[in-house]
């Protein structure tokens, strides 16, 4: 696979879902640029989760942003949506003109090292589109991002690079898991948003 071409892989699911990775679409520099950016100007706040009927904070950061002050419910916590920033909506154009996919909504995560992960999950909450696209551009530590078919077991992993575009589309969230496995190796942090489609 060739990192460096903007033309997206062939989908790299071998069965059941959709996944093609486009690999770097932002060169080094306007990645650092809007690392930065969103580093700095994004209202983070840790992660919150019930499990367990146990409220859990997490030390990964996120923020939820949209075209409307969109509810948005997982892990049993709800968020509102922010008002889009300059920057969101110049990387939404971004990878809409790059995909042909439209987005309504964008969920950010902040990983401040490599010990900071996702457990295995499916994007699959009532209110996003059904089947809709999901758009993950990473910037910063370029990270291990893993898929597990529910029922074979079967995993696909890749690579993404700072500056990279994944996207997610079709029956993955029905059959396919994905997660961000936590590594030591890594020192320094990860800003990944993924842009989606909240039903109206």
């Amino acid at each position: 696979m060739d990192l460096f071409n903007d033309t997206p892989s062939s989908n790299i699911l071998p069965f059941d879902g959709e996944v093609k990775y486009y690999g770097r679409i932002i060169n080094n520099e306007n990645s650092k640029h809007y690392f930065e950016r969103l580093l700095n100007n994004i209202q983070w706040e840790n992660d919150k989760a019930i499990i367990f009927g146990k409220l859990i904070i997490t030390k990964r950061k996120v923020a939820w942003y949209g075209d409307k002050p969109f509810d948005y419910t997982y892990s049993k916590t709800t968020k509102l949506a922010l008002p889009w920033t300059k920057e969101l909506l110049e990387l939404k154009n971004i990878i809409e003109n790059k995909t042909g996919e439209k987005f309504n909504s964008c969920l950010l995560n902040l990983y401040h090292n490599g010990g900071e992960g996702m457990t295995w999950h499916s994007d699959d909450e009532q209110n996003l589109k059904k089947n809709g696209a999901i758009g993950s551009l990473s910037f910063g530590a370029e990270r291990k991002f893993s898929f597990k078919h529910k029922e074979t077991k079967q995993t696909v992993c890749v690579y993404l690079e700072r500056g990279s575009l994944l996207i997610m589309k079709g029956k993955t969230q029905t059959n396919w898991l994905h997660c961000m496995p936590p590594t030591k190796k890594i020192k320094i942090p990860r800003i990944n948003l993924t842009f989606r489609t909240i039903e109206i």
